[in-house]
């Protein structure tokens, strides 16, 4: 683009937001009014994402339907509470086109949340194939189904905050940044975002039965999480163990989110969906103040604030690319819908940790409720909207 385009490219951005706002005013959203006794279908349900948004739409009352091809790791969020009433689980490969198709037209669902994925970034390398395979045609063979779907449907799409070419940029990517992927994780992501505006633009914002965003997140953390090769899955894995971990890059820099604040972004993204048509189409990013970022270091010496006998050494063993900067602006869903991190970095971490040490203390069962509640009371007392 030229440079007189790019000021005129940032008017209509700031028009078109203007305009969403003039339309959309909302001081309290009813989340459990909205989802109570709906049908959601949540793809990738048995992840650390998927497990928790699968948790908390159950807590607000409504009927979930998982679909997964495996449990990914050992131990797992999923297993602790995959007998909770209305909360049915298939196993099926999101890459078989004709199987998502059959789920989706006989459950009939009211939401749906599509989280499935192979999420690694040092496994894209190791299998790059299935990586495209499941991120991208995954992604492509729900998009299809919904072509023929003719029953009314609030789709949430949820990416990754990698889907942005990383120039490691210190005011954070907004959703108008160009995107592309240098790792095969990274790409297959910005080709599932293309796949989806290709099918927006050319047959599904055209049906009124079908309201479809996207939703971009970054660096959660927070208890459930046994994914291989990140921080603090390592770090409790080690120490459960009483071993030290290894820290692989100590000066990295992420913006700490904990998974309820990601998933809470969702949620609420659907719920606005739901009774705002003029958010269809739409992509919103969901991280923390992109001013407030922490080094790895920083985030392990504060775990053991709250986890004492915790140790660690610094090794620097990495062979693949890992960006050391990576941060989302997420201005766009703080004016239009509100939404907003509550938690900082010191009630990030402590919620983690203390959540790591119930469940490898034998106290599991009930600490994700818990936290879901005591997230609430915080988010109702510090943020513009009431949930």
């Amino acid at each position: 683009m030229d440079m007189d385009g790019e000021p005129q490219l940032k008017n209509l951005i700031g028009l078109k937001i203007a305009r969403l706002l003039r339309i959309y005013k909302m001081k309290k959203i009813n989340l459990k009014k909205i989802f109570n006794k709906k049908r959601v279908l949540v793809t990738g349900h048995t992840g650390f994402k998927g497990s928790w948004l699968s948790l908390i739409l159950n807590y607000f009352g409504a009927t979930i339907l998982g679909v997964s091809d495996s449990v990914p790791t050992n131990p797992s969020h999923f297993k602790i509470y995959k007998n909770l009433k209305k909360f049915e689980s298939k196993k099926v490969d999101i890459s078989n086109k004709d199987k998502i198709k059959k789920i989706i037209f006989d459950y009939k669902p009211d939401f749906i949340f599509h989280l499935a994925a192979q999420a690694l970034v040092k496994k894209s390398y190791l299998n790059p194939v299935r990586t495209w395979r499941s991120n991208a045609f995954g992604t492509l063979n729900i998009l299809d189904a919904l072509r023929d779907y003719k029953k009314k449907v609030v789709v949430v799409l949820i990416t990754s905050d990698k889907v942005y070419k990383n120039i490691e940029k210190k005011t954070g990517y907004k959703e108008t940044d160009l995107l592309g992927g240098k790792d095969p994780y990274s790409a297959s992501k910005t080709a599932a975002e293309i796949v989806i505006r290709s099918y927006m633009d050319s047959f599904l914002l055209k049906k009124n039965n079908l309201s479809t965003v996207i939703a971009r997140a970054g660096n959660v953390v927070g208890g459930g999480d046994w994914s291989e090769n990140r921080l603090i899955p390592d770090c409790v894995k080690a120490w459960s163990k009483n071993k030290k971990v290894i820290i692989r890059n100590p000066n990295s820099t992420r913006p700490w989110q904990h998974v309820i604040e990601a998933i809470m972004g969702y949620i609420i993204l659907a719920a606005n969906l739901k009774q705002n048509k003029n958010l269809n189409g739409e992509a919103f990013n969901f991280g923390p103040n992109s001013k407030k970022n922490y080094k790895v270091i920083e985030c392990v010496r504060k775990m053991k604030k709250y986890w004492p006998s915790i140790n660690w050494k610094v090794k620097k063993t990495q062979t693949f690319f890992e960006s050391s900067l990576l941060k989302l602006n997420s201005n766009k869903a703080l004016k239009i819908l509100k939404w907003k991190c509550v938690l900082n970095f010191e009630e990030t971490i402590k919620m983690t940790t203390i959540w790591y040490r119930n469940f490898y203390q034998k106290n599991k069962k009930k600490i994700s409720i818990n936290q879901i509640e005591e997230y609430i009371k915080i988010y109702n007392k510090r943020s513009k909207i009431k949930i």
